[in-house]
């Protein structure tokens, strides 16, 4: 199959289905300790994509354990900058000790929303990475103040969520609400064809907005993952479009 749809999946955090994940996917962001994982949890989770030839990923996040990095926490630049950078070099060392190699960086939860909308953020998450010298692809949000500010500084994949909804504004809707996840295998492919064939993302309102995107992911702890990411196998297979790395 010539055509390729690029599948990530943020694991290393906790969750039962990593290793039925692993081997569907495309690139895998690892949990480094913010708001989730450990040091076990990093090298076993970094063995697991290399043996599937999957892209290794840091997943950087708020340093709040407690609520899952789903929560803005009120830090100093400093501080924020010292923990991105601690949570980066940790995952990309780890990775190298295995031997392997961090392909990418994706930011976690409240730290990836806040990013995508605060200018200040998303510049001091940009100067951090910026400070650590490495050629690291950015996955980054459609339509964000992150995406703008990092163009022309990194190589930047722009990243779709295929279980989950969206607003008007390219924003996710909050998971404070009912409808925030995309849980049926049916629902998430013709979301996923949608943003990938038309380059379109129909809102939860019923709205097209602009969807080009270089990568989609399927959240471990959604319901059904392992479910999900197999159907869109199977869907995209008969189109003749293949999974990138499986």
């Amino acid at each position: 199959m010539e055509n390729r749809i690029h599948i990530n999946c943020d694991l290393g955090e906790g969750g039962q289905f990593d290793e039925e994940l692993m081997p569907l996917i495309s690139a895998c962001n690892i949990a480094c300790g913010g708001h989730a994982g450990n040091l076990e949890t990093m090298h076993r989770t970094v063995r697991m994509a290399m043996e599937n030839n999957v892209e290794i990923g840091a997943h950087p996040s708020y340093p709040d354990r407690k609520n899952f990095g789903r929560n803005h926490l009120e830090m100093s630049e400093k501080d924020l900058k010292l923990s991105i950078e601690g949570q980066v070099l940790s995952l990309k060392q780890i990775a190298e000790s295995e031997g392997g190699k961090m392909n990418h960086i994706k930011l976690h939860g409240a730290l990836y929303n806040d990013a995508a909308k605060d200018e200040n953020i998303a510049r001091m998450i940009i100067e951090c990475l910026e400070d650590l010298d490495e050629n690291f692809l950015l996955y980054v949000p459609l339509k964000s103040k992150i995406s703008e500010l990092a163009m022309g500084k990194f190589d930047l994949f722009f990243e779709a969520f295929a279980d989950r909804n969206y607003n008007e504004n390219h924003s996710l809707v909050s998971r404070s609400e009912k409808h925030a996840l995309i849980t049926e295998k049916e629902e998430v492919f013709n979301h996923v064809f949608s943003m990938y064939n038309d380059k379109k993302i129909i809102t939860y309102s019923g709205v097209e907005i602009d969807g080009k995107a270089d990568t989609f992911c399927v959240h471990s702890d959604t319901p059904s993952s392992v479910e999900i990411i197999d159907f869109l196998h199977k869907k995209f297979a008969e189109k003749r479009i293949g999974v990138k790395n499986t």
